[in-house]
């Protein structure tokens, strides 16, 4: 027998990082992964995903998106960029998250070299949650003001009201035949969400946030309270929430659809919202509006799916739980294209207009026009309330994952610090982001929200998405990548996946990054044109998500030793300490760089304390295999 001294002098020298402060006896193979909390129900990953893709945008972007680029035709390149762009790059980032069991910074031990990429993630993310959380505030005010017999935006004759207000009752009443000319009218739901919500007229522009609406205030408040309470203790307490945020939203969904479609005139809208235009398809802009339909839809790059993957089982069949996902999140958009346009097709008949003149976008759909329509139907109390509601449970489980995601990435880069101190920590997080967000509460308030809008997830999260493509096809390696979802899953994903990852998705979601640089069009909002100082905070928010990049590159040179170039090898390469975080999970090379590992054959080690051979250590014994064969191959080339 060979002497054992070469083993003990092979022996990894333990990271800093992976020393506990309190233990140094660096024997935490299985102590993180525990501090650090799993999912506790089996469908609490599932319905987490489906309740963070499943948002507002789904109710009040897609429908829009798809009448205004060939109806039911935009379905074509809808799923075409689905399976292009969307369930690749989804795939990608489950299986990054679970078998590292590392949030969106420390999952960057993968290649250090890169890890500004998390940092830019990071960013995006709390820009975003600041304004989402806004969004919900409103919804949360119309909730309440909904909470009446009599809806405040039905009539004119209120003090906000103008000249212009022309009620639809009115015209209802007075039986008239003629078509009436409203184009230079104003609907009261319009002016109630501008000049009594917002309060809009008492700002002159971005430049004058003017007074800050206290109602809006404490309604961004409570929301702030509410994801504070649902994430209070981490997967453990959200996971839970989501039986509930992540389900209802269907069946009021479903409920809006039948007394949708059971409206006159209910056709009319659907036909305007699914009539094929398929000359619509020649034109590049359709397929650039289904990318990024899909790119904002899933999620994608922000980290959440990340996240949620990281609390998972290393064997959870996250390949199943993708299609399931991605799927669903398709249909809920078209399904709720038809409560939309359903309701839209009757109030253009009411109004004796055609639907393309009350179709709108964004906040203007669920602010404006949705309630609108609802104070055409009977008890419409009951039924603006439930479109709130819908909208309230949907954009909450959104915000869990924003504000879940920067918890975690900070948590798990300082765990011994901030895990035992999470809950306070989340309150850190919460009241910090709830100050940066009174801006949005001012009466010009509604600016800076576009703004942000319009550029904290604009191009730097593609850039984001791009790069995170390419480091882990080209620096870590596809093989590398495909054995370890292999050693993951029994399997290794085929070759419409590696086609994806290598070639299609990078290059359509740059074709996507040139197509939103060469289309720029400066940000607006109704007839205000943005100042330029406005729009060069804009892009520099943008900007600095991709600085990130490069100024994490040079922190992770500077920590290396050698010439630059060894040094930019040394970073690139994946730290010692990669791979899956439980001990019984770790066969091959990722067992060598164990903290405590001594064995030359770890995975019969692995057998002996374990017992028995399962089907996933038949598929770590072929894993070990490869790896030697492969290790074989780059020695005889050296």
């Amino acid at each position: 027998l060979p002497s054992p001294m070469p083993w003990s002098l092979a022996q990894p020298v333990t990271p800093d990082l992976l020393v506990s402060p309190s233990s140094q006896d660096g024997d935490l193979g299985s102590e993180c992964p525990e501090d650090r909390g799993n999912w506790t129900g089996r469908l609490d990953f599932l319905l987490s995903c489906i309740g963070y893709c499943v948002g507002l945008g789904n109710v009040w972007r897609f429908p829009y998106r798809a009448y205004t680029n060939g109806g039911g035709a935009f379905l074509v390149p809808y799923f075409i960029m689905l399976a292009i762009c969307g369930i690749p790059i989804f795939f990608m980032e489950l299986s990054l998250g679970q078998f590292s069991s590392l949030g969106p910074l420390a999952v960057w031990k993968i290649s250090p070299l890169f890890k500004g990429v998390g940092m830019g993630t990071i960013l995006i993310v709390s820009l975003v949650a600041i304004y989402y959380n806004m969004i919900i505030a409103y919804v949360l005010f119309y909730l309440f003001a909904s909470l009446t017999s009599d809806l405040p935006w039905q009539h004119c004759g209120n003090w906000w009201n103008t000249d212009l207000c022309l009620d639809h009752h009115v015209i209802k009443a007075g039986n008239s035949t003629l078509p009436v000319n409203i184009s230079n009218t104003v609907s009261p739901s319009e002016e109630y969400w501008s000049r009594y919500v917002l309060h809009i007229q008492g700002s002159s522009g971005i430049g004058d946030p003017g007074r800050i609406r206290w109602n809006l205030c404490l309604c961004l408040l409570l929301s702030w309270t509410i994801v504070y309470l649902c994430i209070l203790k981490g997967v453990k307490s959200s996971g839970k929430v989501v039986y509930f945020t992540a389900t209802f939203p269907y069946l009021i969904l479903v409920m809006l659809l039948i007394r949708g479609v059971t409206l006159e005139g209910a056709w009319k809208g659907i036909q305007f919202y699914l009539t094929p235009q398929f000359d619509h398809l020649l034109s590049s802009k359709v397929w650039i509006e289904a990318a990024l339909q899909i790119f904002y839809s899933l999620g994608v790059g922000f980290g959440g799916l990340l996240t949620f993957a990281s609390y998972n089982t290393f064997h959870q069949n996250i390949y199943r739980d993708t299609f399931i996902v991605t799927l669903g999140n398709a249909i809920t958009s078209i399904l709720a294209g038809f409560a939309i346009f359903s309701v839209l097709g009757y109030m253009s008949q009411e109004l004796g207009v055609p639907v393309n003149q009350v179709a709108k976008a964004g906040p203007g759909l669920a602010f404006v026009v949705y309630p609108q329509a609802m104070t055409m139907l009977p008890l419409s109390p009951f039924w603006s309330f439930l479109f709130f509601f819908m909208l309230l449970t949907l954009g909450l489980d959104s915000q869990f994952a924003f504000m879940e995601t920067i918890v975690t990435a900070v948590t798990d880069e300082f765990p011994y610090y901030l895990r035992p101190k999470k809950a306070s920590f989340s309150a850190v997080i919460c009241i910090a982001l709830f100050l940066m967000g009174l801006i949005l509460t001012t009466e010009g308030g509604m600016y800076w929200l576009v703004l942000l809008d319009d550029y904290s997830a604009g191009f730097g999260l593609m850039v984001v998405v791009i790069t995170t493509c390419l480091v882990v096809t080209r620096v870590y390696g596809m093989k590398r990548f495909c054995r370890d979802i292999h050693m993951m899953l029994g399997f290794k994903p085929g070759p419409y996946f590696r086609a994806c990852w290598m070639v299609l998705s990078p290059a359509t979601m740059t074709a996507l990054l040139v197509y939103n640089i060469v289309k720029y069009q400066p940000s607006e909002y109704g007839n205000y044109r943005f100042p330029t100082w406005a729009e060069v905070l804009g892009i520099l928010m943008g900007v600095l998500s991709c600085l990130m990049i490069p100024m994490g590159m040079v922190v992770a040179v500077l920590q290396e030793e050698g010439t630059l170039w060894e040094r930019v090898q040394q970073a690139s390469r994946p730290a010692m300490d990669w791979g899956p975080s439980l001990e019984e999970n770790r066969t091959g090379v990722y067992v060598a760089s164990l903290a405590g590992s001594q064995s030359p054959k770890p995975l019969m080690v692995h057998m002996r304390k374990y017992g028995g051979i399962t089907s996933y250590e038949n598929t770590a014994i072929e894993v070990d295999r490869e790896m030697e064969e492969e290790d074989d191959d780059e020695e005889s080339m050296i």
